[in-house]
């Protein structure tokens, strides 16, 4: 049940409203000052607050209002008046609250204000619920020299508030980084806004990221907070970064260089004060050399770098990962008991190069506890699930072409690894010679990370050939 706060040096308003929202399954509380306000908030989980703007005993709504959000900058304030002041209304908006109504106020006028507020609060409830069962701890699985060492830096970049750049390969746990770095710094009690760049359309990453002005375009209708201005005074995650438009890359560079904002459709420039995260599984410095980011930004973002490491460098955390899913999904399932799994099946499983990382680990295992049908899982059970996967299948397939071309190109006086090494050298060499040197056309042709073929270049010199060259080549001139 949420509790509604309602502050009002009128009586009358006091009793009705108070009652019509008892009436409607909330917790109503009353205040006729903004010190008694101020009080309740201090001793009582309050979700919402309805202000009166003008009152008479004490502070008025606007002072009231400005303590609120200095004791409580998360909490929802809904200003009320019965006086349409429109520099009044504009100014509590500024001053951080969500919503202004005119009386007279109607139950259900209220509700309706109100209600999209009361969601989110509901929401990060049930979150910090499920965090809590789950536990904060356990959400970075291992005890591998790699992921301690990467518990050491998160908590050593923590408490700087200074930005991190976090990199990895899919599904490697960037996010879970962020959320470590948010949790343990001094911001933890504040906003941690996410926000995931590839997911988000270049016409709309502006609007999310610095909200509008109502009338601001076609279809805009209420004025909207952006994520900075919802992350201020705490955290603004930014995933997938390297696929933000180079104009709205422009804009977070001023943001961050300024500390300001400024909403679509407003000349307004609003202060803020965010630690910024960002992460992205993109080699950076090849995207800035092909124009698709910028230099600065990489800097203002590169400040901490931290390297995920890859599930094929932490083989040895399996074990743990495979029973951390196993209950989490028994928890989810309320099922009695997990599935024990034979430890022999933990060697097929340390046994395979994991390209999808964490992700496709997790997706292995809730399989394997769906759909073997006994109450221990033994090495075939997961031979045969990861014969199913299609990353699986791409990795043997990719096996298969390697024996292959290592049996043409096989000499007796040689090692073994040379000539793997030689012949994938020569395959990639082809590949971006045949998609005439675009990195990520070869990836996609080859099925590899684009992150992997970059560690694949450097490693046997592969270098992109200058224009002349690639035109000799193309003419079949030596």
């Amino acid at each position: 049940m949420e509790t509604i706060l309602i502050v009002d040096d009128e009586r009358n308003t006091l009793k009705m409203l108070s009652q019509g929202l008892q009436l409607r399954g909330y917790n109503a509380l009353t205040a006729a000052s903004g010190e008694t306000a101020l009080a309740q908030c201090a001793k009582t989980n309050v979700d919402l607050v309805l202000l009166d703007i003008r009152m008479e005993n004490g502070m008025d709504g606007v002072q009231t209002l400005v303590k609120l959000r200095q004791q409580h900058p998360a909490l929802n304030v809904v200003m009320m008046s019965a006086h349409r002041d429109i520099e009044i209304a504009v100014k509590t908006m500024e001053l951080g609250a969500r919503r202004y109504i005119s009386k007279p106020i109607s139950i259900d006028k209220i509700l309706a204000s109100v209600e999209p507020f009361l969601a989110i609060s509901r929401l990060s409830q049930e979150n910090e619920v499920l965090k809590s069962k789950i536990g904060p701890e356990d959400e970075m699985v291992g005890q591998s020299p790699a992921i301690l060492n990467l518990r050491s830096q998160i908590r050593r970049v923590a408490k700087s508030g200074l930005t991190v750049l976090i990199t990895g390969e899919n599904g490697s746990g960037k996010q879970l980084v962020a959320d470590a770095i948010h949790r343990q710094s001094p911001r933890a009690k504040k906003p941690y806004i996410p926000l995931n760049c590839a997911a988000m359309p270049d016409e709309l990453i502006e609007n999310e990221l610095f909200g509008h002005e109502r009338g601001a375009y076609t279809g805009a209708e209420d004025r909207r907070h952006g994520r900075f201005e919802l992350a201020n005074g705490g955290t603004l995650f930014l995933d997938e970064i390297g696929d933000m438009s180079l104009r709205a890359q422009a804009k977070v560079l001023r943001v961050l260089e300024s500390g300001e904002v400024e909403r679509l459709g407003s000349h307004q420039i609003r202060k803020v004060d965010v630690r910024l995260l960002a992460a992205t599984n993109k080699e950076l410095l090849q995207e800035i050399e092909e124009k698709r980011f910028r230099l600065d930004l990489y800097y203002r973002l590169n400040v901490v770098p931290i390297v995920v490491p890859p599930l094929r460098e932490r083989l040895e955390d399996i074990p743990l990962l495979v029973k951390y899913f196993a209950a989490r999904l028994q928890l989810n399932m309320g099922t009695a008991a997990a599935k024990v799994i034979d430890p022999a099946a933990y060697a097929v499983l340390q046994d395979y190069d994991w390209p999808g990382n964490i992700r496709e680990l997790k997706n292995i295992v809730e399989r394997l506890m769906i759909m073997v049908n006994r109450d221990i899982v033994l090495p075939a059970d997961v031979a045969e699930v990861l014969a199913l996967s299609p990353t699986q299948h791409r990795h043997s397939q990719l096996q298969r072409e390697e024996t292959a071309v290592q049996a043409e190109t096989y000499r007796p006086d040689t090692p073994l690894s040379t000539m793997v090494d030689e012949a994938e050298a020569q395959c990639i060499q082809t590949a971006l010679a045949e998609n005439d040197w675009n990195i990520r056309k070869t990836a996609e042709v080859l099925e590899v990370e684009r992150s992997n073929l970059y560690k694949k270049m450097k490693k046997y010199n592969i270098e992109r050939p200058n224009a002349d060259e690639v035109f000799r080549q193309s003419q079949g001139v030596d």
